[in-house]
């Protein structure tokens, strides 16, 4: 905000430190915007494999509800009685599905060879040596 803004409007001066990093938080989200408008979306969904085109989806859609529910606020409307609460529950639904797709495909998968090689060499096997000694019977004295 502008020094002449400041003066012109009044508002409790704790709060000006929130407004300023609001004011703040809005460029930010005007930037991503920009910069997100910038490139057709055809072109950045041909980019992305299908999980990732989902995940832009879903961020996209949360963003801009979210943006609904702070506007919502600010006319004075409680977000939390709108139908625009049980909307973002809903995409957060989709978005843990999403997350559990993709934890899917990091989780580690089971290399069968390697694990029989694993298994077999894990195993004790006798050694010739072993075996030629147990084999033969022990000499000592017989009684009789």
């Amino acid at each position: 905000m502008s020094e002449d803004d400041t003066n012109m409007e009044e508002y409790p001066t704790e709060i000006h430190d929130y407004l300023a990093a609001f004011e703040k938080s809005l460029g930010s989200v005007d930037e991503m915007l920009k910069t997100m408008m910038s490139v057709s979306r055809s072109e950045l969904l041909q980019k992305l494999e299908p999980l990732e085109q989902a995940k832009l989806d879903l961020v996209s859609v949360y963003t801009l509800n979210s943006m609904f529910w702070v506007y919502l606020a600010t006319q004075g409307i409680n977000p939390k009685e709108h139908p625009v609460k049980q909307e973002l529950e809903r995409i957060r639904t989709y978005m843990n599905k999403v997350k559990e797709i993709a934890d899917k495909k990091k989780a580690a998968k089971l290399d069968k060879g390697a694990a029989s090689r694993f298994v077999r060499n894990a195993l004790w096997e006798p050694n010739t040596e072993n075996e030629h000694t147990s084999k033969t019977p022990a000499k000592g004295k017989k009684r009789k």
